[in-house]
């Protein structure tokens, strides 16, 4: 009878705790936590590779940080500009992690799947942000002159705060997406894509950032997604192993 009862269970439940994948999805498992730790790794290295020339170089500018600079400062239509002011605020403060607590909730088939999945999504945005401001006090490098600024900013200068966190948010909110288990619409990745790199090129036209800043928010960015998203596969894998 208490078999019966089991089986009987709610199959949202069922789906939850899962059942142990067949050997191909085990191998497609490995295969993915390799591509991600892989690309984890190439990412960090490049990110080191950038943060040292950024700290050796004269003025800790690179060649094209100055010119991508002043180009910005001299184009700035009124519209162009309202446009920037408003899509770079969605990429700090609360908007990112509103965005990604509603999309926790969407693969969430029981209460505890959505409260699970939402904190996840939440402690790795706020972990990478607590790691990219580490690295952002010791690295230390100069913001542009703030004549040149078309909006308020704090802080070092690199890795770019803003492109960090929309990066890393647009990555969770495409993860959230994967999650649901259904097919994922192109449309919606390339959106969400776009807006991650559209609020870190914002923070260059409007002149509190270097061109370089952006790309290492993009490299940590992509790191810590990879090697999250590592970390998920690899546990994933091994309770499936461990289920069969």
């Amino acid at each position: 009878m208490a078999a019966s009862g089991s089986a009987a269970a709610d199959p949202s439940e069922r789906a939850e705790v899962g059942t142990a994948p067949p050997a191909g999805g085990r191998v497609n498992g490995g295969r993915s936590a390799g591509r991600a730790g892989w690309l984890a790794l190439s990412a960090a290295v490049l990110f080191v590779l950038l943060s040292l020339a950024v700290v050796r170089a004269p003025g800790h500018l690179l060649p094209t940080d100055l010119a991508l600079h002043r180009w910005s400062a001299q184009h700035r239509p009124d519209l162009a500009l309202a446009s920037a002011r408003a899509l770079t605020v969605t990429g700090t403060g609360l908007v990112p992690y509103v965005l990604l607590l509603l999309a926790g909730l969407y693969p969430g088939r029981t209460n505890r799947r959505r409260a699970l999945v939402a904190g996840g999504l939440l402690l790795c945005l706020g972990a990478g942000q607590a790691l990219r401001y580490a690295v952002m006090m010791l690295i230390a490098r100069p913001r542009p002159p703030l004549g040149d600024w078309a909006t308020q900013a704090s802080g070092w200068s690199f890795p770019s705060g803003h492109a960090t966190t929309a990066a890393m948010t647009a990555g969770l909110l495409v993860a959230a997406l994967r999650l649901r288990g259904t097919r994922v619409s192109r449309t919606a990745v390339v959106v969400i894509g776009l807006w991650g790199a559209a609020v870190g090129l914002t923070r260059v036209y409007l002149g509190v950032h270097w061109f370089t800043d952006v790309i290492g928010g993009w490299l940590m960015a992509t790191m810590w997604l990879s090697l999250t998203a590592f970390a998920y596969v690899w546990r994933t894998a091994g309770r499936s192993r461990v289920s069969g």
